[in-house]
């Protein structure tokens, strides 16, 4: 099937909601990045939770994980999940009409299974993800469900106008079988995050206890983790699986205590 767009604004009125975002981008910029992937380590925790409670079978979500690569010649910060991801119905649900929250429907249709349903869940997608405007003129978002419906694109600019693509072939790499891509196309303002170094900061000031492993992969850095002046590679490739621009941002929780 041929993919079809559909174009569109925003539910609710602009002049209500990106003062608040252009607010957020004069005081705590970084916060974007904390909010976009406490929303990927929801939608991980959504699944799991899913498969827990026998609703969800033939997934395995114990070693799900979240990436967040940043590419500065193309400009962008991309963060990854392998989560419960959205059908196109959920999509213009949960982004397009941005008052309602997701959280909020799966807690209410599990609350009667006690506490434990809503550990972790603070919301997928509400207010958090326009804060990815603090930084982007454009943001797209590739999504596929764990249901097996078609992927998704949503493209938005930072005027609220939005295009749909259904049954959109997302590239190589771009997105796993299920989960979201959040792909934010960095502004002038956003300038200081195309620094790997402020990301591996900024991930491990806010992301470092989140339940969810997190890899920051700098897709620039030679796969030997060096630096090459000439853009040549001469290092001998490392035994280990994972190649060394792909680095894990360690969580303090399983660091062994010095005092004890």
């Amino acid at each position: 099937m041929a993919n079809e767009t559909a174009h569109g604004g925003i539910s609710i009125e602009l002049e209500h909601i990106f003062p608040i975002i252009k607010k957020w981008l004069y005081s705590e910029k970084e916060i974007f990045l904390r909010e976009i992937t406490s929303n990927a380590c929801d939608a991980t925790t959504k699944l799991r939770r899913l498969i827990s409670l026998g609703e969800v079978k033939n997934i395995d979500a114990s070693d799900a994980k979240i990436q967040v690569k940043l590419n500065k010649t193309a400009r962008t910060i991309t963060v990854v999940d392998e989560g419960i991801g959205m059908t196109e119905e959920e999509l213009r649900k949960y982004i397009c009409q941005i008052a309602l929250s997701g959280a909020l429907d799966f807690i209410q249709k599990y609350e009667g299974e006690g506490e434990g349903a809503q550990t972790g869940i603070i919301g997928h997608f509400g207010l958090g993800f326009y804060s990815s405007f603090m930084v982007s003129d454009t943001v797209d978002v590739i999504t596929r469900s764990y249901t097996g419906a078609p992927c998704v694109k949503w493209t938005c600019g930072d005027d609220g106008e939005f295009e749909i693509t259904t049954d959109y072939e997302p590239e190589e790499d771009e997105i796993g079988t299920y989960g979201t891509a959040i792909v934010m196309h960095i502004n002038e303002e956003g300038e200081e995050f195309l620094s790997a170094y402020k990301i591996r900061e900024t991930l491990e000031k806010y992301c470092a206890f989140m339940p969810v492993p997190i890899y920051f992969i700098d897709e620039e850095e030679c796969e030997c983790g060096g630096e090459h002046k000439d853009g040549e590679c001469t290092c001998e490739k490392e035994a280990a699986n994972v190649p060394a621009k792909i680095r894990r941002i360690p969580n303090p929780s399983t660091i062994p205590s010095l005092c004890g």
